[in-house]
């Protein structure tokens, strides 16, 4: 490379530095935030989810979930950790989730050797990153300095989307929290390593919209694979019944859930849905792609970008909220 081609690169690398640092620094966030208060806190965060994926691979989806539906709901202040019989946690959409007590092991180790300075906030979006990782997916460097929520309101729940949304409606609630329209099917691709209940989409198995047929846009293939792992209602309950989101790579942070959905094989209605619209169809196209490392590394290189946007949504810093001495419980 030339020496004036090189220096512009570094000069672009330089501003993309910038402007990035900025970003954070205007929610209030930074890396590194607790260096000097407790140096060993993304460790320990880090070690906590190892040892819980050691013994059940799955808990990584959980972790993912987990995080995002925190962070539609009155911004990312772990509201979603607190119990009670009107909490965000005992919402409908909260049904399922999943990874609440490595949260609680990670925080109290945090508590023995940094007392109220690590907030539940910064735990879930750390152990969200460190299960990225461990499948297999790209990491980050995460902006810390979240503060608790010390409020949590089952209602908030209906600010998350559902399976049954059409593009329409994903698209108003992700930009009711900022993020785009690319940001919506980049974060969606996390469905890569995520599963679902047949009850969540077993109606577009056997009859999609009253008609007794299913789903137009399934593929038949992928029908027959759907339909193999979730008997029909009158065959038995296909309640409790759990499926993997990307049934090519289950597991695996890749790419293989956007050719799904290009295919005709995404699972959920919601995600299949991305192909229909002109705006997403492009993304994920773009994401599918026809070489698989090349569209990959892509998807790799935007991931991390959207999950730092989606984690300082509504964020609560300095004298905002609180330091919880137990993730569950306001103090």
């Amino acid at each position: 490379m030339a020496a004036p081609e090189m220096a512009a690169l570094l000069l672009l690398s330089f501003t993309v530095i910038l402007l990035r640092s900025s970003s954070v620094r205007s929610q209030g966030l930074q890396i590194g935030f607790y260096d000097s208060y407790c140096p060993d806190a993304e460790d320990i965060v880090r070690s906590t989810v190892e040892q819980y994926y050691d013994r059940d691979a799955t808990i990584a989806p959980g972790l993912l979930r987990l995080h995002f539906h925190d962070c539609f709901v009155q911004g990312c202040d772990a509201s979603v950790l607190i119990s009670g019989s009107s909490s965000e946690r005992s919402a409908p959409q909260n049904f399922g989730l999943r990874g609440f007590e490595v949260i609680d092991d990670a925080k109290s180790q945090l508590e023995a050797v940094c007392p109220g300075v690590v907030s539940c906030a910064d735990i879930l979006a750390l152990a969200a990153r460190d299960a990225v990782d461990l499948t297999g997916g790209p990491s980050w460097s995460v902006p810390l300095g979240r503060r608790d929520g010390r409020l949590s309101s089952a209602s908030g729940a209906n600010a998350l989307p559902s399976p049954a949304d059409p593009v329409s409606v994903q698209r108003k609630k992700f930009a009711d929290q900022g993020l785009t329209d690319h940001d919506l099917v980049t974060l969606v691709g996390a469905h890569t390593i995520g599963q679902t209940d047949c009850q969540f989409f077993s109606y577009r198995l056997y009859n999609f919209t009253a008609t007794g047929n299913a789903d137009p846009t399934i593929s038949q293939a992928s029908l027959a694979q759907l339909r193999a792992l979730c008997p029909p209602p009158s065959g038995g309950d296909p309640a409790g019944r759990r499926v993997a989101l990307d049934q090519g790579s289950p597991g695996a942070f890749d790419v293989s859930f956007f050719k799904n959905v290009r295919d005709g094989g995404a699972v959920l209605e919601s995600d299949q849905r991305l192909w229909s619209d002109a705006a997403t169809q492009g993304v994920v196209q773009k994401y599918a792609g026809n070489v698989r490392g090349l569209f990959g590394l892509r998807f790799g290189y935007e991931l991390p970008k959207a999950m730092v946007r989606m984690s300082s949504i509504g964020v609560k810093t300095g004298g905002q909220g609180e330091i919880r001495r137990r993730c569950s419980r306001v103090n």
